[in-house]
């Protein structure tokens, strides 16, 4: 078997696996690939990074990688010691401290996809968090 990152016409990329490099190649002569995400049937390979095992164990100790998210973690804890926690009024309380309506403060909270999508558009200064964050009223 081997896998391919492909790329559709739409610029969608996905991977998939076939018997072989010619398997590959006649399934996409015959048109039966298409993009998982919108159907597209113009398929090409897309660039891939080589697969290469490191030396020795054969991929990240899971102690490495433990220690790695618990690095990250206390660094994110580190960053919002100061922010208020303020749930799903996130996008309302940025968008008014952006446009002058309440004190600039830094803040954390939720927003839906939509909401962090037109909050950039507008200008709103917002970045995502890169690990999730508990509600203080969910927290034990």
């Amino acid at each position: 078997m081997i896998v391919f990152d492909l790329r559709c016409g739409n610029a969608h990329v996905f991977e998939a696996w076939f018997a072989s490099s010619d398997a590959y190649g006649d399934q996409r002569a015959r048109g039966l690939i298409a993009c998982p995400m919108c159907d597209d049937g113009r398929i090409e390979k897309a660039v891939m990074a080589p697969n290469i095992a490191p030396k020795g164990s054969g991929g990240v100790a899971p102690e490495a990688m433990k220690a790695a998210l618990a690095a990250l973690a206390k660094a994110q804890q580190q960053a919002l010691s100061g922010s208020e926690w303020v749930g799903r009024a996130f996008a309302d309380r940025a968008r008014a401290m952006h446009v002058g309506d309440a004190d600039v403060a830094p803040i954390h909270g939720q927003a839906t996809k939509e909401e962090a999508k037109a909050l950039v558009e507008e200008g709103v200064p917002i970045a995502p968090l890169p690990l999730p964050v508990v509600p203080p009223e969910r927290a034990n």
